[in-house]
Protein backbone atom coordinates (compact mmCIF):
# COMPACT_ATOMS: atom_id res chain seq x y z
CA UNK A 1 0.00 0.00 0.00
CA UNK A 2 2.65 2.43 1.00
CA UNK A 3 4.52 1.62 -2.92
CA UNK A 4 1.22 2.45 -4.36
CA UNK A 5 1.00 5.39 -2.45
CA UNK A 6 4.74 6.82 -3.15
CA UNK A 7 4.12 5.69 -6.97
CA UNK A 8 0.48 7.74 -6.71
CA UNK A 9 2.66 10.76 -5.79
CA UNK A 10 5.76 10.70 -7.64
CA UNK A 11 3.52 10.76 -10.72
CA UNK A 12 0.74 13.57 -9.59
CA UNK A 13 4.43 15.90 -8.95
CA UNK A 14 5.67 14.78 -12.39
CA UNK A 15 2.88 15.72 -14.22
CA UNK A 16 2.05 18.66 -12.23
CA UNK A 17 5.57 19.90 -13.15
CA UNK A 18 5.06 18.68 -16.70
CA UNK A 19 1.69 20.05 -17.22
CA UNK A 20 2.54 23.19 -15.16
CA UNK A 21 5.93 24.04 -17.45
CA UNK A 22 3.69 23.65 -20.65
CA UNK A 23 0.77 25.72 -19.25
CA UNK A 24 4.13 28.78 -18.80
CA UNK A 25 5.52 28.04 -22.08
CA UNK A 26 2.12 27.64 -24.18
CA UNK A 27 1.13 31.72 -22.28
CA UNK A 28 4.94 33.15 -22.66
CA UNK A 29 4.82 32.15 -26.30
CA UNK A 30 1.08 33.85 -26.41
CA UNK A 31 2.66 36.92 -25.40
CA UNK A 32 5.81 37.07 -27.49
CA UNK A 33 3.85 36.71 -30.61
CA UNK A 34 1.53 39.34 -29.95
CA UNK A 35 3.87 41.86 -30.68
CA UNK A 36 4.88 42.45 -34.58
CA UNK A 37 8.44 43.86 -35.63
CA UNK A 38 8.92 46.67 -37.49
CA UNK A 39 11.05 48.89 -39.43
CA UNK A 40 11.67 52.39 -40.70
CA UNK A 41 13.96 54.73 -41.58
CA UNK A 42 14.50 57.77 -39.16
CA UNK A 43 16.98 60.85 -39.51
CA UNK A 44 19.19 61.73 -36.82
CA UNK A 45 18.25 65.02 -34.95
CA UNK A 46 20.66 67.29 -33.41
CA UNK A 47 21.30 65.58 -29.69
CA UNK A 48 20.21 62.24 -30.64
CA UNK A 49 22.37 59.26 -29.63
CA UNK A 50 22.36 55.64 -30.10
CA UNK A 51 20.81 55.65 -26.67
CA UNK A 52 18.58 58.28 -27.10
CA UNK A 53 17.12 55.85 -29.70
CA UNK A 54 17.02 52.81 -27.99
CA UNK A 55 15.22 54.60 -25.17
CA UNK A 56 12.47 55.64 -27.72
CA UNK A 57 11.93 52.34 -29.74
CA UNK A 58 12.78 50.08 -27.67
CA UNK A 59 9.48 49.51 -26.18
CA UNK A 60 8.06 46.14 -25.98
CA UNK A 61 11.26 44.54 -27.65
CA UNK A 62 11.83 42.48 -24.43
CA UNK A 63 15.89 43.81 -25.08
CA UNK A 64 17.72 46.22 -22.49
CA UNK A 65 18.86 49.41 -23.82
CA UNK A 66 22.46 47.57 -24.47
CA UNK A 67 20.71 45.19 -26.77
CA UNK A 68 18.85 47.59 -28.70
CA UNK A 69 21.98 49.53 -29.05
CA UNK A 70 24.04 46.45 -30.23
CA UNK A 71 20.52 45.60 -32.72
CA UNK A 72 21.07 49.60 -34.27
CA UNK A 73 24.61 49.02 -35.00
CA UNK A 74 24.13 45.69 -36.31
CA UNK A 75 21.06 46.47 -38.50
CA UNK A 76 23.35 49.85 -39.63
CA UNK A 77 26.52 48.53 -39.86
CA UNK A 78 27.89 51.04 -37.51
CA UNK A 79 31.67 50.00 -36.54
CA UNK A 80 30.70 52.52 -33.24
CA UNK A 81 28.48 54.49 -31.44
CA UNK A 82 29.06 57.75 -33.96
CA UNK A 83 26.00 59.40 -35.63
CA UNK A 84 25.76 62.61 -36.97
CA UNK A 85 22.88 65.14 -37.94
CA UNK A 86 20.74 64.32 -41.15
CA UNK A 87 22.16 60.69 -41.43
CA UNK A 88 19.67 58.30 -41.74
CA UNK A 89 19.08 54.98 -39.48
CA UNK A 90 16.66 52.19 -39.95
CA UNK A 91 14.96 51.42 -36.46
CA UNK A 92 12.74 48.35 -35.06
CA UNK A 93 10.11 48.97 -33.04
CA UNK A 94 6.84 46.35 -31.85
CA UNK A 95 3.08 47.30 -32.06
CA UNK A 96 0.74 45.34 -30.32
CA UNK A 97 -0.56 43.28 -33.07
CA UNK A 98 -4.02 42.74 -31.62
CA UNK A 99 -4.93 46.42 -30.99
CA UNK A 100 -3.30 47.16 -34.57
CA UNK A 101 -6.45 44.23 -35.67
CA UNK A 102 -8.84 45.49 -33.63
CA UNK A 103 -8.36 49.01 -34.83
CA UNK A 104 -8.69 47.72 -38.76
CA UNK A 105 -11.91 45.66 -37.78
CA UNK A 106 -14.34 48.91 -36.12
Amino acid sequence: MKRLLWLLTVITITSSVFFGHSIFNAMAGEEQGRFSRYYKSIQIKDGDSLWSIAGEYRENSRMSTDEYVDELRSMNRLKNDTIHTGQYLTVVYFEDSRASHDISTE
